[in-house]
């Protein structure tokens, strides 16, 4: 018997990888959905792309933002770093550098939700013994076999234990982030709802205050003890929009994360120049930067 065309057309179905072992606690929020070796420390992974999402599709349903490419790309690493590398689950991962290049043609939303694969190759893996303790890896996002970006991305890894004496005691249970202020425009940094907004004004042009909302389900999808490195790309996202008054958008991230962005204390975020098409933008917290991050840009 012919299945009707209507169900012959539907992809087939499928699950998420457990949610687990890429650091998510909604299943909304894990895009990927399996992965398989493809040579020595050469991986594939496979993910889904949603139609609709609060901050990573455009507010008009149009298109992907390339930070879903950046997310997607993060996950990956954290995926192969639990399943192939068998780095313990109550590890840490700690963000060293974040390089990704976007093509804007490649991410406009489709009848269906995209699936993309991601190829990773793992270089520089450390060790202490026989545990892995930091690696770095790049990364190709294919859609239907056509290159959406590239990506370099380096880390560490520490236990528990470790983690709580660099935190200094710091849980989620015990720091309280600073009120949120109110934000800019939501159309000047091309958001649909004010909550999405991560910068607020300062009187300054070239300065914001970083909107810390542990209540967002996004970027707080699970209880955090400090600002999450997305929370700060978004910032950086944001301030090249206005930096460049919604003429330019942003394709490329090249993030370098120095410090921990701790909740309990203003986070600016500044830009301080361009450099050809890239906005530069730096996190700082009291006398230190946290961030640094060269957002690529392209338009008029």
């Amino acid at each position: 018997m012919t299945r009707p065309r209507q169900l012959a057309d539907m992809p087939s179905l499928t699950a998420t990888v457990p949610r687990q072992l890429v650091h998510r606690a909604a299943l909304a929020e894990t895009f990927l959905t399996g992965w398989r070796r493809t040579g020595a420390d050469r991986f594939t992974v496979s993910a889904q792309w949603p139609r609709a999402h609060g901050l990573h599709v455009s507010p008009d349903w149009s298109a992907y933002d390339p930070l879903l490419v950046v997310e997607t790309i993060r996950q990956s690493g954290t995926l192969i770093s639990h399943a192939e590398y068998e780095v313990p689950l109550d590890q840490q991962f700690v963000l060293q550098e974040f390089r990704v290049a976007t093509e804007p043609w490649a991410l406009t939303l489709g009848p269906r939700p995209a699936e993309p694969e991601v190829e990773l190759a793992f270089t520089d893996v450390q060790y202490r013994g026989r545990r892995p303790v930091g690696a770095r890896y790049t990364a190709q996002v294919l859609r239907d076999g056509t290159r959406v970006a590239t990506a370099d991305v380096s880390f560490t890894c520490v236990g528990e234990p470790v983690y709580r004496r660099l935190r200094g005691g710091r849980t989620a249970d015990t720091v309280t982030a600073v009120p949120v202020p109110p934000g800019v425009p939501t159309d000047a940094v091309d958001r649909a709802l004010p909550t999405d907004v991560v910068l607020a004004p300062t009187g300054r042009p070239d300065r914001w205050q970083l909107r810390v909302n542990t209540a967002h389900p996004v970027f707080f999808d699970h209880p955090l003890d400090h600002v999450p490195g997305m929370l700060l790309l978004e910032g950086a996202r944001q301030a090249a929009l206005l930096e460049t008054s919604g003429k330019r958008v942003p394709t490329a991230y090249h993030a370098v994360f120095h410090r921990y962005a701790e909740l309990d204390g203003p986070v600016w975020i500044e830009v301080r120049g361009t450099l050809g098409a890239g906005v530069q933008v730096f996190g700082v917290q009291g006398e230190s930067t946290v961030f640094e991050c060269l957002v690529g840009t392209a338009g008029s």
